[in-house]
């Protein structure tokens, strides 16, 4: 690729963060179709396993240079590769096992919010009258599609132990975000695979468990295609995007990004799953991009 053409997309944190959501919003839908074929620990493990193979090699030059660094930071390092990689997504697979997709994104929502709340708690950071309301649009926008255009929908929904895994997983990864900014001085590929590396470990015994005492990751097509989907999209690219986004534009306002989820995930379904194009779809749409519009503009 283009050396102008990388720079000004590294270089571009709306683009950047569309592209990691819209790569996390297919890990969703994933997550929740292959529950019954492919174990949640296995999924993740193997996740995380194939994508440090593939990002270790290109990143040891950068890894050897930031060694001093890395030994310097070790706690804020293993936090974060325990919140973003061995907890967050681990916890996803498991709860997409007991829950429905709907109430998944409704929780993913919250991740928002919850960056604000801990940005405030932890930081002391302070949000805009306008960046407020840009949560409300994009927060109205999210339910709007999730609730399918029915408030009462709201009513019905019964949360059950997969629930409240997920929301767990959002929490981790909220402070995972707002976290990010405690990242040693590093360069971004060495930090994602030294995390990597560190997360894939803390999953290795847990994957064990998993393995001799639930059930065994049975490898067949579908198995492989999954693993190999997860392990470059949502894992690599979304996680340097991510980063990258939050470095150029801060927690509070990459966190609002995530509102475009249930709009990737309805995208998805529409596509994937046969299911019908609606006018909620569209007005929560446009709500979730005024909303963002309000809270990442500058004056």
């Amino acid at each position: 690729m283009d050396r102008a053409l990388l720079s000004r997309l590294n270089n571009s944190p709306h683009l950047l963060l569309t592209l990691a959501v819209l790569f996390w919003s297919g890990n969703f839908v994933l997550g929740r179709a292959v529950r019954t074929e492919v174990p949640p620990i296995g999924l993740a493990f193997w996740r995380w396993a194939i994508a440090t193979l593939l990002v270790v090699w290109p990143a040891l030059p950068w890894i050897r240079r930031d060694w001093a660094v890395i030994r310097r930071h070790p706690a804020i390092i293993l936090l974060l590769a325990a919140l973003g990689v061995a907890i967050f997504n681990t916890l996803v697979y498991a709860g997409l096992q007991f829950t429905i997709a709907l109430n998944a994104f409704l929780m993913q929502t919250m991740m928002p919010v919850m960056i604000v709340a801990l940005s405030f708690v932890l930081f002391r950071d302070r949000i805009s009258v306008r960046q407020a309301v840009g949560v409300g649009f994009a927060l109205l926008g999210a339910v709007t599609i999730i609730v399918r255009g029915d408030p009462q929908t709201l009513r019905s929904l019964a949360f059950n132990p997969g629930d409240v895994i997920i929301f767990t997983a959002v929490l981790a990864y909220a402070g995972y975000s707002v976290l990010l900014r405690k990242r040693p001085p590093m360069h971004p590929l060495s930090f994602v695979a030294v995390t990597f590396i560190l997360g894939t470990m803390m999953l290795l015994p847990v994957y064990i468990w998993e393995t001799l005492y639930q059930r065994a990751v049975r490898w067949d097509g579908l198995t492989i295609a999954s693993v190999a989907y997860v392990a470059v999209f949502p894992s690599i690219c979304s996680f340097l995007c991510f980063n990258r986004g939050v470095e150029l534009i801060g927690a509070n306002r990459a966190g609002l990004f995530l509102y475009l989820m249930p709009v990737f995930g309805g995208t998805m379904a529409l596509i994937f799953l046969g299911e019908q194009l609606r006018w909620f779809h569209g007005i929560g749409m446009l709500l979730i991009v005024a909303g963002i519009f309000l809270a990442v503009r500058r004056r």
